[in-house]
């Protein structure tokens, strides 16, 4: 039974995306809910999995191509395999009807390629390697994209033509460069800090705060916290919700620009930068006002979780009326944040380090972390945004107050 494969219906806010990998070839046999594709856009990568058992028939989108959403990316064959002249048919014709006028990818002169992802077909044409020379270590003799680089790099016997490289390239000193696309994701985030540096008036003011009573908190009750609650007593509970309370007393920090008008929010939505590898990404705990410490700290972890292994949703990092950002995680000591549209403020932690602080006319060793908050200057005035910052560093100097909302 024919089945025709569709990009997943994005949000609003989600133009268009990018296929990414496929990961089955045509023909292969493929179970029902694997994973035969990702579609990368600039928030998330998704993935469209098998509707069925059975097999990929023919490609209608490449990798790197532009999908609209609900879009048609491939065609399907529920059940048993179809035949190799079958398959080789279909993938012409689709190659042809994509390509129009270009010369076809995949030939009948060469078996060994005719049901390989479209991955490896483009490597081998931008290399110009024959596929009969290159050992397959892929399921069934296969030969993967590896193959084709590790293939290449290997010095040819004779005298090899000269080739277009596109990730692999060597200067004429012999060194080794290599150069890889920028991903829909790392193009969003550079797009987006731009803006923010251009579209806005960007001031930021630093503070010092003495982690040492939370430090005390954490040190005698993380034990009974996680026993009872099930997720470790970190420093961003604590932050998140100094931070909550500061803007209830600064509500121009929480409220955004939007064209000539100001939105105030009425609500606490804190968005929580978490770094991953495709990029940074912004995952955003909702009504924080109304969260627990527990349910803060469950809440960070599993988007960590989820930003570690691409399962974010788009719903999960959009909306946000304030962002915490931690440098510290990475030895950051101090730093300038930069807005995260069309949020009017971010708050930037930093690394805990042991500095010689005057205590009531005593020299005493704190732990002492710096504090930094951007703002757009347009929307909030210097006097605001101090109070706002000194608004935290007391909450978090004093944690009792916080938790006894005084």
């Amino acid at each position: 039974m024919a089945i025709e494969i569709k990009a997943p219906v994005f949000p609003e806010s989600v133009a268009d995306g990018t296929i990414a990998t496929w990961h089955k070839s045509i023909g292969e046999s493929i179970a029902r809910d694997e994973v035969i594709c990702d579609i990368e856009t600039d928030k998330v990568v998704l993935e469209v999995v098998a509707p069925a058992d059975g097999q990929l028939s023919a490609f209608v989108k490449q990798e790197g191509d532009t999908v609209l959403s609900n879009e048609l990316i491939a065609h399907f064959e529920a059940g048993q395999s179809t035949s190799t002249s079958t398959v080789t048919q279909q993938v012409e014709k689709t190659s042809s009807q994509t390509h129009a006028g270009a010369t076809a990818v995949v030939e009948r002169s060469q078996p060994v390629v005719q049901d390989q992802a479209p991955s490896v077909r483009k490597a081998l044409t931008e290399t110009g390697l024959d596929a009969n020379t290159i050992s397959g270590t892929g399921r069934g003799g296969r030969i993967t994209k590896e193959d084709v680089v590790n293939h290449q790099a290997t010095p040819a016997p004779v005298a090899a033509p000269q080739i277009t490289i596109t990730e692999h390239a060597s200067s004429s000193t012999g060194r080794i460069e290599k150069r890889v696309p920028m991903t829909r994701l790392r193009k969003r985030v550079a797009e987006r800090l731009l803006a923010a540096t251009q579209q806005t008036a960007m001031l930021t003011t630093f503070n010092e705060v003495n982690m040492k009573p939370i430090m005390d908190i954490r040190k005698q009750y993380k034990d009974v916290f996680e026993k009872r609650h099930g997720a470790r007593l970190g420093f961003m509970s604590f932050f998140v919700k100094a931070v909550t309370e500061a803007l209830k007393r600064y509500p121009a920090v929480n409220a955004s620009i939007d064209g000539e008008d100001i939105v105030y929010h009425g609500y606490y939505d804190i968005g929580v930068a978490v770094s991953s590898e495709r990029g940074l990404v912004v995952p955003v705990l909702r009504d924080t006002d109304r969260m627990s410490y527990a349910e803060v700290e469950s809440g960070i972890r599993s988007y960590a979780g989820k930003a570690r292994d691409g399962k974010l949703a788009i719903e999960e990092m959009t909306g946000g009326t304030f962002t915490i950002t931690n440098g510290g995680t990475f030895g950051s000591l101090l730093s300038t944040p930069i807005l995260n549209q069309p949020q009017t403020a971010i708050l930037g932690m930093h690394k805990i380090q042991d500095r010689p602080m005057a205590v009531d006319g005593q020299v005493v060793i704190l732990p002492m972390m710096y504090l930094a908050l951007s703002y757009d200057h347009r929307m909030i005035d210097g006097k605001e945004a101090v109070g706002f910052l000194v608004t935290v560093k007391e909450l978090l100097e004093e944690p009792a107050k916080l938790i006894l909302d005084l």
